[in-house]
This record gives structure tokens, C-alpha cells and sequence, in this order.
């Protein structure tokens, strides 16, 4: 039975890294959010180490970035080796990135949900349910009911009570094995990759100096290995499992510690855990069935070569909370949730094939093929690797004649600090979570129509004016980064959605009103019925 009779906003299945940012992102706009995770308590052991610069500035708009800098550290250089030791690839993870900041940073995944979990639990909108499992899940035109069921606790032999829930919506983000996507009957494709790799988590002990590459793979034949630092005091290996072994060989203690013994021993390191994964690829057909939706590895999964896992959940979280945000203010229409699949799945499915790629590159057993691919690597035959791939589909801007997406619509925007009102800050400190309207030159709203302006007004979008000097009205891009980005694109106007992607830009501001037009179109705005904006976020604020 429904207790009270209460209507949640959004049920969330699971409570890993993406649904306890989901929670928060949701929880903090002020909805009503409730958890449930069939484990009584947050999994204690490592599985992601990486997330890049992007994933970071989510975190940082999270209020999360004191904390975060105790438990990660900035990556370095992401080194691939042959057997010999010889470099094929290096992937530059410490440069800066387009988000103001180093690409990527190493993390201990416990400690990053123990601060996910400290901050979901303070919010008053937000439950969280540990200890209760999804039994069954329906749905009707106003919302959906989730029947869950609490699992026996220690000492305890039978399933504890039953609650029928209600929500206006409800995630799915319960994993690969994900009872949310079975119960919606979505496909899941495979996409061909599957290799098993025996994950070793370490604590190098006080003092001990490990002669170990920061982040690499050894491409060796013998047994390809990755290197890499599991967070701040912490290492990991990772062993391919050879045709040869079966799994409980590769999970043996001493066959451990026999593949650690070129770095570490017993007597330098403490083992934290060790355990056989196998790397899959693959993705569900839909991440949308009605009220209902996916998001995280119930949605999609990939070999760890990109280190993009955990950090393609946390985009899945990042791109819902905005669109559902939408939604309850009454601002677009519910249709807006089908481009959430139109968007994610292609940035997905290419970063999918790219780890894939990777894969094929590190597991290989065979030296006659090794040898072949370390010739064509260290000849430079072998082209880099593209760059990360943005959004094609979806709420971003369009060629009306094909279709295709615009110059700069549907990338990363950029991020960096600015000098407003004297201070200088973050972009994202100052202005915060939203849509802007960002320009260089005269001022973009004096030309607008009042429906254009109306477009800007509904949508609660900021417009931002940035200069180098600091001009009466404009905000100092005191790096530059921002002119030069819309310099090298050849815009003067761009509108930046909430989760940092660029909607579409202008070269000249007179072709602002069609792009307004396009946004409207989209998003799918129509009138909101009693919508306010939130505290401190001006409509169309001009600064």
C-alpha cells in the first residue's frame, strides 16, 4: 500500500555513483526524490578510478570540489607500452582541458560515494531507502508505481515488508543487470567485445617508492597489464586472463601476488581486493519507456580503456536533471524526454567503439600480432585517436536542409575565470546552473523582438556579455579562453545549455532570432503554468 498516498517527483532505482548524483543534482532544484538500493549499506571496495574534466565541473557545481581534493589526484601522462617497454601512445591526461583544468583526475570510488551519500542524506526532498529491492514496476499516464520490498538484514532469514511507492517518474540506474530495463522489456545489444581481467586494488605501504609508469598499459603478449593510481594512497594492476587459465586459476591468492611480484610483494603492499571482471560492450535499445528511464550501466557498458564507465553515468544523470527540471516547472513539454535517448546513445555508442578499439590494441596474446602492431604503432602508421565525440541529435542546433548539427552545436563549451563586479571567479561560481546567452560585442537582447525575448524570458536564460577590458556591462574573460574559442568558431553569440553543451551559435548577432526560434522549437516550450524562477536566477539576466 501507498503510505499517505505520497507522489514522489522521481523514484530512483539504485544508488551507485549515478543515481546518488542523480538524487543530489534533483534533490537541490527542490523535487521530491526518493532512493531505493536492495543493499543495506554503500559497496566498500574500488571499480572506477578515472573521471575527466568534465564529470569534475559536474561535481564542482555540486559543491563538491573541497572534498573532491582530498580523495583524487590530477592524472598524468596515459602511457602505452610494447613489451619491451618501448612507448606506442601517450594520451596527455594532465594537459588543460577545454573545462579549466587538467583532463582527467584518479580517484578511490569508496570515498567519493561516501561523499555522494553524506550530501544525498542532507537534503531534506531526498530519501534514501538502503535495504529495499524493485519487485515489480508499472506505470499509467500520470505516473508510476514501484512495489519494493525490504531484503533481510543480518541474522535474518526471510524478506522483510512490502510498500508500493509513486512517483511521477522513475530511473532506472540499478546497473548492468538492471531489473528497471527488463521490466520495460528494452533490448540489450551486444556489441562484440568480451574479454575477462583480474582487478587488483593495493596500499602501497608508508615510505614504499613503487618503479611502476603513473598510467599505462603494458601491450604485452605475455599478459597485458594496466598501471594506474587507484585515488591518493592507493594502486591498481589489471591482468588479462590468457587462453590458457580458467577463472578460478587467475583468482588464486598466490597466482596474485605472482603477477603483482615485478612491483609489489606482501612485504610493500597491502592488499585491498582483488576480483575477475569481464569488460563487455554494450547498450540498450531505448533509454526511454514512458515515464520510465535508464541511465548509468543499466543503460550502456564499455570496456575501461577510455576510463569512461562511471563518468558516462554521471553525463546520463547530468543530462536528465536538467530536462526533468524543465518538465516539472511547467516550461517544455514531457516529449522533451525523447531526445534524452536521441542524444546520449550516439556520444555513447562512439565512445563505446573507441574503448573498444582501445581494447583490441591492449589484448592482444599473440606475438606475431603483437610485433605487427607495435611495427605500425612505432612506424607512426597508426592514426590518434579522434577527439571526444559531443552530440549529434537531439536540442542542438540544425542544418534545416540535412539535418546535421551546426559548426560548434552540440560540443563542450568552454569553461573559465572571469572578472565580475570586481571579483574574480569561475564562470560557474558566479552564474551558475542554467542556460546562457553568451556574446562578445554589442549588446545581443537590444535587437530582439518581444518574442524572441520571450523565448530567452521562459527558459530563465542568463545573457552574459564578455569582454577583454573589462567594459561598463561586460564581464573580463581574464584568460581569454572564451574569445578565443568563439574567435576560432567564428561566432559572436552562443547558447550554452545547462549541461555545459553548446546549443548552437551566430556569426552575426542579426541571425540570433533564428536560432531562438530553433531553441524554442527543441525544447518544445510551452506556457508555464504558474512557474517561478528560482531565487537568484533572474529571467533573461543581462549582466
Amino acid at each position: 500500500m501507498n503510505e499517505n498516498n505520497k507522489i514522489h517527483d522521481v523514484a530512483i532505482v539504485g544508488y551507485g555513483p549515478v543515481g546518488q548524483t542523480l538524487a543530489i543534482l534533483l534533490g537541490r532544484m527542490g523535487y521530491s526524490v526518493a532512493v531505493y538500493e536492495r543493499w543495506q549499506s554503500l559497496y566498500p571496495l574500488p571499480r572506477a578510478v578515472f573521471h575527466d574534466h568534465e564529470i569534475r565541473r559536474v561535481f564542482r557545481m555540486m559543491g563538491l570540489e573541497d572534498e573532491l581534493k582530498n580523495i583524487s589526484q590530477p592524472s598524468a601522462c596515459y602511457q602505452w607500452f610494447n613489451a619491451d617497454w618501448k612507448v606506442l601512445v601517450e594520451i596527455d591526461w594532465s594537459a588543460e582541458s577545454i573545462s579549466d583544468g587538467p583532463f582527467g583526475y584518479l580517484f578511490n570510488q569508496p570515498a567519493l560515494e561516501e561523499i555522494l551519500d553524506r550530501r544525498a542524506k542532507a537534503i531534506a526532498d531526498v530519501e534514501i531507502h538502503q535495504g529495499w529491492e524493485l519487485l515489480a514496476l508499472s506505470q499509467d499516464a500520470q505516473g508510476c508505481d514501484l512495489h519494493v520490498q525490504r531484503t533481510p538484514r543480518s541474522g535474518e532469514t526471510e524478506s522483510g515488508e512490502q510498500r508500493q511507492v509513486r512517483a511521477r517518474y522513475v530511473i532506472g540506474a540499478d546497473g548492468a543487470n538492471s531489473l528497471v530495463r527488463r521490466q520495460c522489456g528494452i533490448g540489450w545489444q551486444d556489441l562484440g567485445f568480451q574479454e575477462d581481467w583480474l582487478v587488483v586494488d593495493l596500499q602501497p605501504k608508508p615510505g614504499v617508492e613503487l618503479e611502476v609508469p603513473d598510467i599505462g598499459q603494458w601491450c604485452n603478449p605475455a599478459r597485458p597489464t594496466t598501471m594506474v593510481p587507484g585515488g591518493p594512497g592507493y594502486r591498481r594492476w589489471e591482468f588479462m586472463r590468457l587462453p590458457h587459465e580458467t577463472l578460478e586459476e587467475l583468482q588464486n591468492l598466490d597466482k596474485v601476488w605472482e603477477l603483482l611480484a615485478p612491483w609489489v610483494t606482501p612485504d610493500t603492499a597491502t592488499l585491498v581486493r582483488h576480483a575477475v571482471y569481464q569488460f563487455r560492450s554494450r547498450i540498450a535499445e531505448t533509454w526511454r519507456h514512458g515515464r520510465v528511464l535508464l541511465a548509468g550501466d543499466a543503460a550502456h557498458l564499455m570496456p575501461p580503456f577510455m576510463g569512461q564507465g562511471m563518468c558516462s553515468g554521471i553525463r546520463d544523470a547530468w543530462n536528465l536533471s536538467w530536462r526533468l527540471d524543465l518538465i516539472f516547472k511547467g516550461l517544455c513539454a514531457d516529449t522533451l524526454l525523447d531526445s534524452y535517448t536521441l542524444e546520449r546513445k550516439p556520444q555513447i555508442r562512439a565512445v563505446i567503439d573507441a574503448s573498444v578499439e582501445m581494447g583490441k590494441v591492449v589484448c592482444v596474446a599473440d606475438p606475431q600480432k603483437a610485433a605487427e602492431r607495435d611495427a605500425a604503432f612505432l612506424a607512426g602508421e597508426v592514426p590518434p585517436l579522434p577527439p571526444f565525440p559531443g552530440l549529434v541529435e537531439g536540442a542542438v542546433f540544425k542544418d534545416p536542409r540535412t539535418g546535421s548539427a551546426l559548426g560548434i552545436a552540440g560540443t563542450l563549451g568552454v569553461h573559465g575565470e572571469i572578472e565580475h563586479q570586481g571579483r574574480k571567479q569561475r564562470f560557474d561560481d558566479v552564474f551558475g546552473h542554467g542556460f546562457h546567452l553568451l556574446s562578445i560585442g554589442d549588446d545581443p537582447l537590444a535587437g530582439l523582438s518581444p518574442a524572441h525575448l520571450a523565448v530567452l524570458e521562459h527558459l530563465q536564460v542568463q545573457s552574459v556579455r564578455l569582454s577583454l577590458d573589462g567594459a561598463p556591462g561586460t564581464c573580463r574573460d581574464l584568460s581569454g579562453k572564451y574569445h578565443r574559442f568563439l574567435a576560432e568558431a567564428g561566432l559572436q553569440c552562443v547558447v550554452v545549455r545547462p549541461d555545459f553543451y553548446l546549443y548552437g551559435g551566430v556569426s552575426d548577432q542579426a541571425a540570433l532570432p533564428q536560432l531562438l526560434e530553433a531553441l524554442g522549437r527543441d525544447l518544445q516550450i510551452q506556457h508555464a503554468r504558474g512557474a517561478a524562477p528560482r531565487p537568484n536566477q533572474p529571467l533573461a539576466a543581462q549582466v
